[in-house]
């Protein structure tokens, strides 16, 4: 759980900055999240957009015009129930795609992710049944926030700006009051860390037997 958080804090925060300069990602998806490398090692980047859409105008902050009839744009597991119905992205959009994003990383594995269609088509409508499946019921099992967090994008009118701040304090509430540390200490950080201590411990056994016991 420590390690959503921190991720989900960086997460809202890159999209954000994202949307700051008038643009929205529209196909959100954890293959989009990469990791920094060297002193980069604990920043996380978003990547990929190919599908990027300018969705207000740099002067006069006019947002673009509401829409239906459109196609389904971005990966279908992580697309919103807006996306399936046809209605223009948005920035709210963006946000609730991280949502099932954070609960894919939670759960490993989203309800509508393994579901057989013999057409693409087919896959589409079955992985819309998301429609009707309520926050608390994809969310059940885990802290009470992830849920609030998709009600609240869901809810979202088409020209709403998501409340950034609010939504990485609902997680920052809950990543202190599970008395966890900002230390940028990730799971993947430890299981390093344990790795390279088997390996120390296993060469410092091996040397030790081969080490001459004297007469």
């Amino acid at each position: 759980m420590k390690t959503v958080l921190i991720l989900a804090d960086q997460m809202i925060s890159r999209i954000e900055h994202v949307h700051a300069k008038n643009f929205i990602h529209r196909a959100i998806k954890p293959d989009d999240f990469l990791m920094g490398i060297g002193r980069h090692c604990s920043k996380l980047f978003l990547i990929d957009f190919g599908l990027a859409k300018k969705y207000r105008d740099n002067r006069t902050r006019q947002h673009m015009p509401y829409r239906e009839d459109k196609n389904l744009t971005g990966t279908a597991l992580y697309a919103t129930i807006s996306a399936h119905l046809g209605i223009e992205q948005s920035h709210q959009d963006d946000m609730e795609s991280l949502g099932y994003v954070l609960m894919y990383v939670n759960r490993t594995s989203l309800p509508w992710r393994r579901l057989k269609a013999a057409t693409k088509k087919q896959k589409y409508e079955k992985i819309s049944e998301k429609m009707s499946t309520p926050a608390e019921v994809l969310c059940k099992g885990f802290p009470a926030e992830f849920a609030i967090y998709l009600n609240y994008c869901r809810g979202l009118h088409f020209e709403k700006a998501p409340d950034c701040m609010y939504l990485k304090q609902l997680f920052c509430i809950l990543f202190r009051t599970l008395s966890h540390q900002y230390d940028y200490t990730f799971d993947w950080t430890m299981l390093k860390q344990k790795a390279a201590q088997q390996a120390a411990s296993s060469t410092g056994q091996g040397q030790q037997a081969q080490t001459p016991t004297g007469f």
